[in-house]
């Protein structure tokens, strides 16, 4: 027993000199270096290393009210599943940052001036406000707003896969708003009962074979603008809706807009433009195929006249389609001679949230919108609840999400305070003005509105 003890203490002896004379060493270190390590407190080998925290830093808001600004009440009312689960997604936030959720609506014809006023004050009237793209040019010009790389980080879902925040067209020549992912759609509505009725041609057959053109239009609306009854009055009608509208979108679809946002460029005065001004113009002064139900072709509310159920065509918006009493198909605004399937229709209803200049802690604000969107989806594809309750077939929504959806040019003329567009057209549609000597009457005042934005 004895000598198993002694034995037993070479040992440990022996295993201890070969430890010091080993050192750890490596070869990867330097060699030549004999200063002893730093006392870190007691050695530890690698595995017995405490791992270094990852953790973020906790954030506390201190109590702070977050402010979101539209022109509507903007906070989820939980009528939905995924309204409720919205509602229990900014519980939580309120809860893990420490601060409150406001909601402002604000009256849509107080928005823009309060917003400005804010702003230029020093106190923003929200920390996320909405504008539409349109009115969103003026202050984009004037430095009022935040760049997206102002707030955002390179792992932001917005600047990778867009699933809870989609990252806006630019505007203004830089990148400034954000929203959820959704479906917008603006295209041209027919009605299905009153096609069948008088023997037209189905538009989609037509889109599916490429024969949807401008020409096929004007031919489809010449072959649906008839008396029916013969009592010598023009009872169906090929064509309605808002001229100003039509005049934007069919430049859309030739590929030319008003005002070039990215460098508020007048582009009135381009073939382009010019060509879809012509065409429109033929459309409501010289065919005859246009119902106008008010007796003015200006008349926004003749958007709705389609609704009437004697008109076979209108360029229609997703939001205004779901009182129909008839079965609407959907086509995408027929592409001009000069445009191309990437632009189909003119984006002047276009929204998006933006954080306005002077907010406090702008990143960590932003942060919370897109977590307070990180919920279990509800649909089984993007816009399915909105769409099926616009659209009676699969087609129509096929032709939605796959022809139409993102397909919009930004259009901002009407943000342009002084920008003559509503003079423009009252001469070229209303008082039948030639389209070439309207836009050298207005050439001079359209450039000065744009210069001064420009400064």
């Amino acid at each position: 027993m004895k000598n198993l003890k002694v034995l037993t203490i070479v040992l440990i002896v022996f295993m201890l000199v070969l430890t010091a004379c080993g050192g750890g060493g490596s070869n990867s270190g330097d060699a030549g270096n004999t200063e002893a390590p730093a006392d870190t407190g007691g050695d530890k080998t690698a595995e017995e290393e405490e791992p270094v925290s990852e953790e973020p830093v906790a954030i506390d808001l201190g109590g702070r009210t977050i402010r979101i600004a539209a022109w509507w009440d903007d906070k989820p009312k939980g009528e939905t599943a995924g309204e409720k689960a919205r509602l229990e997604k900014m519980a939580e936030l309120e809860k893990k940052y420490n601060f409150k959720f406001e909601f402002l609506n604000i009256p849509f014809g107080e928005y823009m001036d309060k917003f400005t006023t804010t702003v230029l004050a020093g106190e923003p009237l929200a920390d996320i406000a909405i504008m539409e793209y349109k009115r969103a040019i003026v202050p984009v010009k004037e430095g009022q707003v935040l760049p997206l790389d102002a707030f955002t980080t390179p792992t932001s879902d917005i600047n990778n896969d867009q699933k809870l925040v989609k990252k806006l067209p630019p505007l203004g020549g830089g990148e400034y708003a954000f929203n959820s992912p959704g479906v917008s759609v603006v295209g041209m509505h027919y009605n299905r009962d009153l096609f069948k009725k008088l023997g037209l041609p189905d538009l989609q057959e037509l889109y599916n074979n490429g024969e949807w053109t401008w020409e096929k239009f004007l031919e489809v609306a010449k072959q649906a603008t008839r008396d029916t009854d013969n009592d010598g009055k023009t009872d169906v009608y090929g064509y309605s809706g808002w001229a100003a509208d039509m005049a934007r979108h069919f430049g859309a679809a030739n590929g030319i807009s008003f005002v070039d946002d990215a460098t508020l460029k007048d582009n009135s005065s381009d073939p382009k433009m010019v060509e879809a001004l012509e065409f429109v113009n033929r459309i409501y002064n010289v065919e005859n195929v246009v119902k106008v139900k008010t007796g003015n072709k200006m008349d926004w509310n003749e958007t709705s006249t389609f609704k009437d159920g004697d008109v076979a065509m209108s360029i229609m918006y997703d939001w205004n389609v779901g009182d129909l009493t008839f079965e609407a198909g959907l086509v995408p605004i027929p592409v001009g001679p000069q445009g191309n399937e990437k632009f189909t229709y003119a984006n002047t209803a276009l929204n998006g949230w933006f954080i306005p200049k002077g907010v406090k802690d702008a990143p960590i604000v932003y942060q919370i919108f897109e977590e307070m969107r990180d919920v279990p989806p509800t649909e089984e594809y993007l816009g399915q609840d909105w769409l099926e309750s616009r659209y009676k077939t699969e087609e129509d929504i096929k032709m939605a999400l796959e022809h139409i959806n993102g397909t919009g040019m930004i259009s901002v003329e009407e943000g342009i305070p002084d920008y003559p567009f509503y003079s423009i057209m009252d001469d070229i549609i209303k008082n039948n003005q030639s389209v070439t000597a309207t836009i050298e009457k207005y050439k001079a005042q359209a450039q000065a509105a744009l210069d001064k934005v420009s400064k």
